[in-house]
Formats: structure tokens, C-alpha cells, sequence
């Protein structure tokens, strides 16, 4: 029996569509089935002066293992760093659609406690967190739920004690923002120190791990210190293994800086400020959307405050105006990010981004203007969207 004339009818037509997708540009697919639509939306989680809290800033946001969304957020009794603050935690059972109560994860007294991190333990399940207190020590406290309940905070601090000997510091801060898993299991949480005082400069960049799942935490070493104020710093790990740093800082050049460690704890290199990320000193940061890992391309995703084209200097450190969060994405594993797309076209500054098993994406982000304030925001808002709005249909995740 002949085959071939009926293998032909049944290929042809499929292969002259995948021609035709991809002179178009669009991602090439062999399943036959379409593109999901494009999508975004964003839902308010946080409103100045909700429950007598003048400023909600610092977002965490990481998706668990099963799929639960937590949005995390340093609720401020006043406009300030060094405020009486309480963590805050809103949490989504379905994708981000609905949001349970927000409710408090940690708080002490007055204490300034801040700078929520997080971390999926993608191997146990737990959801890792860390924050400081008063700038000076950093605790550590894991949910087994999915961040229904959480355990006791515990002291980790003497796990930095070893960096003293390299660096007097008398100020400490994890992340913040999302941490980050490696694929052997190692927990990496970047962190910055000062000898500055209230002040918070000079400083500079390392991080904590854990090869234990958190119940144990040393420090790495620290990223060479060439930068000017490195700080608040974002991981994210690239398809060789190697740990990028994405480093803010306060160089004249207003970019982010980038250090590379072979396994996220030493040897990291001399940070080299990258020339497509803007940065008007603020925090950025960075996820992983697809890799090698899951039989997909590598596709890494950037947020930041790209508002490169206002010159105004809105503090006595250089910094500029906090507005246009944008997303970015690159193909190459941070090398080049030629995709942009602004998130927040107006007043908008730190930002953290999850994504999740299905692929969306989740963005918490500070957004919208108080009036006669221009380091403070309305709204802590969590904008979800997928790659094919970011790339305008021209990529996909779900053939």
C-alpha cells in the first residue's frame, strides 16, 4: 500500500501554516493549536490610609508550589524607612482573581521591621521569609500551608557575623523582593550592608544561603566592592548555573549593575553596569519565566523604573523620579533585553515579579500619586499579564 500521497495530504497543509507563522514573526508551534490571547489586569491590594498605615511599600510577591498567590508589603505607620511598620500579607487561592484579608505575618512593637523576602522551596514546599528589624538584625520564619500560618521568627543574624572581619557593617537588609531557589536546592538571598548608619552609605552587596531548606544559614561572600552604595539587590539563575546579581547602586550613569557567581556564593565578579538598564536609584528586579528546564527557550523578565528620560534630581544622593515601571524581557539570558513594555505610566517605583505554574505573570507593584509627596504611593496594586501582551502576540508559552 502507498502511503506517501496520504502522509502528504496530512502534513503539507500543517507545515505551509508553521511557514507562514513564522515569516510572520510569530512563535512557531506544532501542536496546532493558537496562542493564548493576550491578557492584563491589575486589582489594588493596598490603599493609603487603609487601617491608619500612610504608606504600603516594599513588595514580595512568589507563587507556591501549588499555586497560591502571596503578596507581601511593608505596611508604614508613617512615611518613612525607620516607621513602626508591620509585614503584610494578601493571599490568592485562584490565580489572582480574588484576594483573602490582608493580615499581618510579623510585627514587634514599634520596631521598624521591613524588607519582606521570600522564597518556593520548589523541593519541600515551605514558603521561606525573611525581613530586618531596626536595621540590625535579620530573622527568618517558614510557612508549611502556604502562608496560612507561619512559624516563630528566629534570629539568623549571627550567620553574618563572618562578614565583619571583610566589612564593619552596622546596617543590614535582605533582598527584598522575591529570593531565589537554585536548581541543586540551594536558598540564595541577596542582602546589603552599611556602615552608614540612618543614612544607609556607604554599603555594599552579598548574600545568605541555606543548602539546608532553611534550617540553617551561613553568608557568602561579598560582591567585590567597586560600586558606589550598592544595595537592594535582586538573583536570578542563569541556564549555565552561574547567579546573576542585579544590583542597585548610585553611579552617575543611573544603570544597574550586574555580578555573576558559578554557584551563588562566592567568587562573584566586579560588577559591570549594564547599559539597557536604567535605574533612577531604586530597587529592580528579576524572574525566570521559561528555560531549558521546562523544554522551552530561555526567557528572563526585568522590572524597573524606567523613567530615564526625567533629569530632575529629587534627592541629596542623585536619585531621580521613581515613575514609568516597565517590564522587560530577554532571550539570551540577560545579555541584551530587547523587548520593553511600560506597566505604570505614571507615578510607580519598587516592583517584584512571580510567575506562575500556568505560565501568567504577577507583578506587585508601589503605583499612583500622594500629592506634595514624591516618595511615597497610593496604591500597592498586583498587575497580571502574560507573554503574548507583553510581545504583542508575537510570542507564546502555550502552543
Amino acid at each position: 500500500m502507498n502511503r506517501i500521497p496520504v502522509i502528504s495530504a496530512l502534513i503539507l497543509p500543517v507545515l505551509r501554516r508553521v511557514l507562514a507563522a513564522a515569516a510572520c514573526g510569530f512563535a512557531v508551534t506544532w501542536s496546532g493549536a493558537a496562542p493564548a490571547a493576550p491578557f492584563f489586569d491589575r486589582t489594588d491590594l493596598f490603599e493609603v490610609p487603609q487601617e491608619g498605615y500612610l504608606s504600603y511599600r516594599i513588595p514580595c510577591i512568589v507563587v507556591s508550589r501549588t499555586g497560591t498567590v502571596l503578596a507581601f508589603t511593608s505596611a508604614r505607620r508613617a512615611v518613612s524607612d525607620w516607621a513602626d511598620i508591620d509585614l503584610m500579607l494578601r493571599r490568592s487561592l485562584d490565580g489572582g482573581k480574588t484576594w483573602e484579608p490582608r493580615r499581618i505575618v510579623a510585627q514587634d512593637g514599634k520596631a521598624t521591621i521591613d524588607n519582606p523576602t521570600a522564597i518556593v522551596d520548589e523541593q519541600t514546599g515551605a514558603i521561606h521569609f525573611l525581613y530586618q528589624k531596626n536595621y540590625a538584625q535579620v530573622f527568618y520564619l517558614r510557612s508549611e500551608d502556604d502562608g496560612a500560618t507561619f512559624s516563630a521568627p528566629v534570629d539568623i543574624t549571627p550567620a553574618l557575623e563572618a562578614l565583619r572581619s571583610q566589612y564593619p557593617w552596622n546596617v543590614v537588609a535582605p533582598g527584598p523582593g522575591h529570593g531565589l531557589q537554585l536548581k541543586n536546592g540551594r536558598l540564595v538571598v541577596p542582602i546589603w550592608l552599611s556602615t552608614g548608619g540612618k543614612l544607609h552609605r556607604p554599603s555594599v552587596a552579598g548574600v545568605i544561603i541555606s543548602d539546608d531548606h532553611g534550617r540553617t544559614w551561613r553568608a557568602g561572600e561579598l560582591v567585590p566592592p567597586s560600586l558606589i552604595c550598592a544595595s537592594e539587590t535582586a538573583a536570578v539563575q542563569l541556564e549555565d548555573g552561574r547567579v546573576a546579581l542585579f544590583i542597585r547602586n548610585e553611579e552617575p550613569a543611573y544603570r544597574y549593575a550586574v555580578s555573576h557567581s558559578r554557584d551563588g556564593a562566592t567568587g562573584w565578579t566586579t560588577p559591570v553596569l549594564h547599559k539597557e538598564l536604567y535605574s533612577p536609584i531604586s530597587f529592580g528586579t528579576a524572574v525566570r519565566l521559561s528555560g531549558a528546564g521546562d523544554g522551552r527557550k530561555s526567557r528572563l523578565l526585568f522590572v524597573h523604573p524606567d523613567s530615564r528620560g526625567k533629569t530632575e534630581v529629587i534627592r541629596w544622593s542623585g536619585a531621580r523620579p521613581r515613575d514609568t515601571v516597565s517590564v522587560r524581557l530577554s532571550t539570551d539570558d540577560g545579555v541584551t533585553w530587547p523587548v520593553s513594555k511600560v506597566l505604570e505610566p505614571g507615578r510607580s517605583a519598587y516592583a517584584d515579579l512571580a510567575v506562575g505554574r500556568d505560565g501568567m505573570i504577577y507583578c506587585l507593584v508601589e503605583r499612583g500619586e500622594i500629592e506634595g509627596n514624591n516618595l511615597n504611593t497610593r496604591y500597592l496594586s498586583v498587575l497580571r499579564f502574560n507573554l503574548e501582551w507583553l510581545t504583542d502576540g508575537r510570542d507564546t508559552l502555550h502552543p
